[in-house]
């Protein structure tokens, strides 16, 4: 029972991360667009690269820089960071992959997730005139 009360307390850290990230997201985007107009998608683009930042922030300071407990990684990069924008993981994960010595690996992350991205972008919207 104690693992299970664990498990729904992880859970609950995520969504409140999760909540303020998004909300976070959509005041950031919409300030933003209001300041620079939307012919450029600058708000995704700030917090797409914002994201990026403090993931890369968040990560370091919570690996290597304290000993907070782990719902603070619930809590943050997970749901705060994971919500404002998905992205930032991505650019971690392929950060990790050339630390790691696999930079191969990373590039296609980058090529594929890109490509494969924008087409499934282009199905989807294919897809939903179809079924509107």
């Amino acid at each position: 029972m104690r693992k299970r009360g664990a498990l729904i307390l992880k859970y609950l850290w995520i969504a409140l991360g999760g909540a303020l990230g998004a909300v976070a997201r959509y005041w950031v985007g919409a300030v933003i667009g209001q300041r620079l107009g939307t012919r450029f998608p600058y708000g995704t683009f700030f917090i797409n690269v914002s994201g990026c930042f403090i993931i890369g922030v968040l990560i370091t300071v919570l690996d290597e820089r304290t000993s907070l407990p782990p719902a603070w990684r619930f809590l943050l990069p997970v749901g705060f960071v994971g919500a404002y924008t998905t992205f930032s993981t991505f650019e971690l994960e392929t950060f990790q992959k050339v630390a790691q010595g696999h930079p191969a690996i990373a590039l296609l992350n980058v090529a594929a997730s890109v490509v494969i991205g924008y087409i499934a972008v282009y199905l989807g919207v294919l897809s939903g005139r179809l079924i509107a």
